[in-house]
């Protein structure tokens, strides 16, 4: 078997270069392509350039790395193959993927040779393809903050972020047209999933199936701030949609507006990347990826 490998060597503060050399090690049966590239974009062209010559391509790293491979293989019948080893591993959570990266990396070989592979929903955000959950409002402002902060490093600008943000916390009016039915809002967040979780296994569409051909969106409506800090554990359990404040719809098309004069500031994050600004029209592609050892989910 012809397999790349693309490998995001600072995912997880550094742990996919600890354990690249036991992945290689561990794939060592099969004609392996190492797949280096200096940046997101390179990796996205390099993938797409090579996809063709493989019968697999393997993302050794987190939600990012994924994102990357994704671009270059939607649409294609070469299956993508997710080795965890980032902060955030939400893609192979959904995918039932051994947590250990080498373990990953002999299943992914394992259900090749066996032809273990299916096709799953892609969701698509303007000219980006995205796999697990595309995100609006208090989380994607977060997220632009932690890009701005140059300090802390590691956890504590996250957690720096948050303190920011939920300081300046306040509902934001948003127009969400779900399969051209309009409504307004005020939200505190919106989530599309296509993938239940986001953020290191936060379930924030608890019920998002893959393989439905639908989006699931949930819509956080104003809340306090202690509501915040006391609902985002729950989001562990998927029981915040119990919350009186929270909305959960479903939908193949999904076009989010910002409204009002905070529209301009917010933007959309998917898969744990920048997306783009409002208005963002999302749709379903059903079957639209590729994937080795689905059956595991």
């Amino acid at each position: 078997m012809r397999v790349g490998l693309l490998v995001n060597a600072a995912a997880g503060r550094g742990r996919a270069a600890g354990v690249v050399d036991a992945v290689t090690a561990r794939l060592a049966d099969v004609e392996l392509t190492p797949l280096l590239a200096p940046d997101r974009a390179s990796a996205e062209a390099l993938v797409a350039r090579t996809a063709p010559g493989l019968d697999a391509v393997l993302a050794l790293g987190g939600d990012g790395v994924a994102h990357a491979a994704v671009q270059g293989l939607a649409g294609s019948c070469v299956p993508l193959g997710v080795l965890p080893a980032g902060t955030g591993n939400d893609l192979a959570l959904a995918l039932g993927v051994p947590p250990d990266p080498v373990a990953a990396a002999r299943a992914a070989v394992d259900d090749l040779a066996r032809g273990a592979v299916t096709r799953l929903d892609l969701a698509r955000t303007g000219d980006r393809w995205w796999a697990t959950v595309l995100c609006c409002g208090f989380d994607s402002v977060v997220s632009d903050r932690v890009n701005r902060l140059r300090w802390p490093r590691g956890p504590r600008r996250y957690d720096l972020a948050i303190a920011v943000e939920l300081a300046r916390l306040r509902p934001r009016a948003v127009r969400l047209v779900l399969d051209g039915v309009a409504t307004s809002h005020e939200v505190t967040l919106v989530a599309v999933g296509n993938t239940p979780c986001y953020g290191g296994g936060l379930r924030i569409c608890p019920t998002a199936d893959p393989s439905d051909g639908l989006l699931d969106v949930t819509v956080i409506g104003p809340v306090t701030r202690l509501d915040l800090v006391r609902t985002r554990p729950r989001l562990a359990a998927g029981t915040h949609v119990e919350h009186p404040a929270v909305s959960v719809h479903r939908a193949r098309t999904v076009r989010v507006e910002g409204a009002g004069p905070s529209a301009a500031a917010l933007t959309t994050w998917a898969d744990g990347e920048p997306v783009g600004g409002l208005p963002a029209e999302t749709v379903v592609v059903p079957g639209a990826l590729a994937v080795v050892g689905a059956d595991r989910r």
